[in-house]
Parts: structure tokens; C-alpha cells; sequence
């Protein structure tokens, strides 16, 4: 079957890419494995700051007699099940909207697996029997990444977690291992602490998130400890084995030692699904790691076939994958010729408190050759974390001293993800930082921080 454009996988970028190339009047078919809407709505964001959301809720009621309110005698008691179910109530309404739109902008949905049999030919093994042979001169590849699961030593002779099944448990672990200190595992792992389970995390690396600055990763530790979580740093996974529950033997700085949990969760990363498409007979290059290789313009080196979101590698982000979208849909239909070069990158950890970041971080600007000034400040010295009792966290930027613009921000604090986007709002307008330490903001608030941050410029 001819088309104009293909577009495989139904994510964040692909599905919203599909309906504005169909809405503007060029034939399109839109390729999915398993779910609309992509890891984000169906395995990613959604469900697990649903989640995230009801274990802050358990936080706070065990909190709640140091504020002066009690809520009844006994311990607060956690219902999996219920939270399951909220959690799969917001998905599939998420899903079903996703779904909807896709549809409702003309673009022919096809449920299944696609692989190219030639440069600009796909076929799609359907889900519900039989195949289709599709064409195109134009063809977006949005297939995204799954959990990376690494090579130890009985790990699959266990009933091992990811963070897609860990989201399916009908009950709380008693102790939940958690391996690998990224993003996904320190979300997961502070989750599962405030619904009642013990948790320990095995981090091979020196430091946890290791793309942060040492002195943010110190703090984070320090706030999971306190939260009553094993951490475990500089610890090597080495052999697993299901023997009354799961056993994990770690190989640390002190030498061996053996874990024995209800439950272990594999956070180790996530690889990318490029594997699945028999790329080679399309011709497209992919990288060491099996990210899609692509330019500024989100082409691949095969003219005519790009790739965005997850699958081509970098930051693996589901408003990074929205903007691969942008991009590409300026670029196709109004040849607008809009690149990636400094595009400015921020994220946020929901962990609680939240890792807000935006840019560079002290160490790479420092790497990329910056004359930098560093500002920081303790959460504890915000007037605002004081008031309502929040005051776990630091306020982290880096500015360049021989300009005084904005290299990059942390916001270690609640709320942190709302306002490091104040910095990168400041940063996008290439404001000087003293527009945020001279200007007022309202008290009290945590925003109203941002001037004595700035004023603390080493």
C-alpha cells in the first residue's frame, strides 16, 4: 500500500506528528505495537506520578500529628489494590484520549509490529492476524526504548520486577531491592518505602543519579536514608537466586554480602527498541548503544527517514520526544529547516522532594570550559520550606561570569520542577541572572528563593 508517510509507534511524538501530517492533507498511517499514547502515558509518566501522587498522600497522613492534626488512632494503612486501580483508571483514560485524537484526524491506525523490508518499505505483523505491506518516501520511526536488563547471574531464573510490572503488584513487598540509583529506581524505591515496604538500593556507581553534581547526589542519599532506605553505593550486582524470596549477593568496597528480599526491582537503564525493526534493510545507521543515528533535523543518514523521542538516544524525555514532533512537523510541512542545536533541556525526578534541572551542570560547564560562579543555598534557609515543615533539599545554579547568563539550575526542593522552569524561562529569554536576584516575587513563596540563590554567587 503507497502512502505519503509512515510513522512507527504511537508516542508522544508520533501519534501528534501523524494527525497534523494527515490534517494537512498527505496520506498517513500510523503503526503500534501495543498501546497509543506510548511509554508515557501507558508505562512511564502517567502511572508512576499517579502512583508517586498516593504515596505522598501516605507521607503526609503519617506526618500529620506534627503539624498538629490527628486522623485517628493506628497506623496509616496503604490499599495496593485501590491504587492499582486509580492508577489504571487515569491510563486508559489517558489512552482513550490519545487514541481519539489520533483517529479523529483521518490517520489509518494499525495495531501491530513493524519491520522495514526495504528503504522506504515497512511490513506490519497485525495483532490480530495477518500482515500489511505498506510504502512511503516519508517515514518517522517514534518506537521508543524498554527496560535494559542486565547479564547477572540468575537473574532470570527469578520472578524479577521492571518498573512497567513493578506498577502491577496487588500487594505491598515486605522488602524490595532495588537495582540501579537512576531516575526510575530512586522514584520507585522512595514509592515503595512510603507504602510500608523496606527497601535497599544497590547502586554500582560512586554516587547516585551520576549525571547530577556530587554535592546534589550526596544530598539526595542523605534525604533517602532519612526516609529509612538502604543505600548502597559503590556495590556491584553479582548473582541472584530465588531461595526464600530473592537473594542477592553485591560485591562492595567492604567485600561481599548477601541481600534477601521479598521482591527486586531491575532499574538499570533503559535500551533502545531499534533491535526490533530489521533497520539493516532500510539501511539506517545506528550507534554502539543501538540509538538511531540522526542529525540536528532528526534525519537519519537514509534521506527521507527520520527518528525522534527515545529510540535515536539522548535525553529520554517524553517533552523532549513533543518537541522532536514540533520540529519535524515545521520542517515537513513548511520547510521551515528548525534544528536541535541548543535546545535547552530540562527534567524533573518526582522524588520527593522533586529534582528539578535545567542545563548544564557545574561539573560539565566546567568541562565545556566555562568561567563559572556557583550559587547554592540550603532549603532550610527558604522561608517558605520552613513554614510548611519542607525543608529537605539545596538550590543549585550556574552562572557564566563573563557574561552572567544562566548556564544551568537544580531545584532540589517540593515543587522543584515548577520552578527550575522559571530558570529556564530566564535562561530562553537570555536574561542576566541579576534579573532574578533584583526583582520581586511574591512572599511567601519558593519562587521569592530565586533572590537570595542569586545573591549567594560565590
Amino acid at each position: 500500500m503507497a502512502l505519503d508517510v509512515i510513522v512507527i509507534g504511537a508516542g508522544q511524538g508520533g501519534g501528534p506528528l501523524a494527525g497534523a501530517l494527515s490534517q494537512a492533507g498527505r496520506k498517513v498511517a500510523l503503526v503500534e505495537k501495543e498501546h497509543v499514547g506510548g511509554t508515557c502515558v501507558n508505562e512511564g509518566c502517567t502511572p508512576t506520578k499517579t502512583m508517586v501522587a498516593s504515596a505522598r498522600v501516605a507521607h503526609v497522613a503519617r506526618r500529620a500529628a506534627h503539624y498538629g492534626v490527628h486522623v485517628g488512632p493506628g497506623d496509616v494503612s496503604v490499599d495496593m489494590k485501590r491504587i492499582r486501580e486509580r492508577k489504571n483508571e487515569v491510563v486508559t483514560t489517558f489512552r482513550e484520549g490519545s487514541e481519539k485524537g489520533v483517529k479523529s484526524k483521518g490517520v489509518e491506525l494499525l495495531m501491530g509490529a513493524a519491520t522495514f523490508t526495504g528503504e522506504k518499505t515497512v511490513e506490519v505483523a497485525l495483532n490480530d492476524g495477518g500482515t500489511r505491506k505498506l510504502s512511503a518516501e516519508t517515514i518517522v520511526i517514534n518506537a521508543g526504548q524498554r527496560p535494559n536488563i542486565p547479564p547477572i547471574e540468575g537473574l532470570d531464573s527469578v520472578p524479577y520486577l521492571t518498573s512497567t510490572s513493578v506498577m502491577e503488584l496487588g500487594e505491598v513487598p515486605e522488602h524490595l531491592l532495588v537495582l540501579g540509583g537512576g531516575y526510575i529506581g530512586l522514584e520507585f524505591a522512595q514509592m515503595f518505602r512510603r507504602f510500608g515496604a523496606e527497601v535497599t538500593v544497590v547502586q554500582r556507581n560512586s554516587q547516585l543519579l551520576p549525571r547530577e553534581d556530587e554535592d546534589v547526589a550526596d544530598t539526595v542519599a542523605d534525604i533517602l536514608r532519612d526516609d529509612g532506605i538502604t543505600v548502597l553505593l559503590n556495590s556491584e550486582a553479582q548473582r541472584v537466586s530465588g531461595e526464600g524470596g530473592v537473594s542477592l549477593v553485591v560485591k562492595g568496597e567492604e567485600g561481599g554480602q548477601t541481600l534477601r528480599g521479598s521482591h527486586i526491582l531491575v532499574a538499570t537503564g533503559r535500551k533502545s527498541n531499534s533491535d526490533t525493526l530489521n533497520l539493516k534493510a532500510a539501511g539506517v545507521k545506528v550507534d554502539k548503544r543501538g540509538n538511531i543515528e540522526v542529525n540536528g533535523s532528526l534525519e537519519t543518514n537514509i534521506s527521507g527517514i527520520y527518528a525522534i523521542g527515545d529510540i535515536k538516544g539522548g535525553p529520554a524525555f517524553t517533552h523532549i520526544a513533543y518537541d522532536d514532533y514540533r520540529i519535524l512537523k515545521d520542517n515537513l510541512l513548511n520547510d521551515a529547516k528548525r534544528t536541535t542545536d541548543g535546545r535547552v533541556v530540562p527534567y524533573t525526578v518526582f522524588m520527593d522532594p522533586q529534582l528539578g534541572h535545567v542545563g548544564l551542570n557545574e561539573k560539565d560547564a566546567r568541562d565545556a570550559g566555562y568561567n563559572v560562579r556557583v550559587a547554592k543555598m540550603p532549603l532550610s534557609y527558604a522561608a517558605r520550606a520552613i513554614e510548611i515543615d519542607e525543608t529537605r533539599g539545596l538550590l543549585k545554579a550556574v552562572v557564566d561570569a563573563d557574561t552572567d547568563q544562566i548556564l544551568g539550575a537544580t531545584m532540589l526542593s517540593f515543587d522543584g520542577g515548577e520552578v527550575v522552569t522559571i530558570i529556564q524561562t530566564a535562561m530562553l529569554g537570555k536574561l542576566p541572572y541579576q534579573v532574578l536576584r533584583d526583582n520581586p516575587f511574591s512572599h511567601p513563596t519558593l519562587a521569592e528563593s530565586l533572590n537570595n540563590l542569586f545573591s549567594s554567587l560565590e
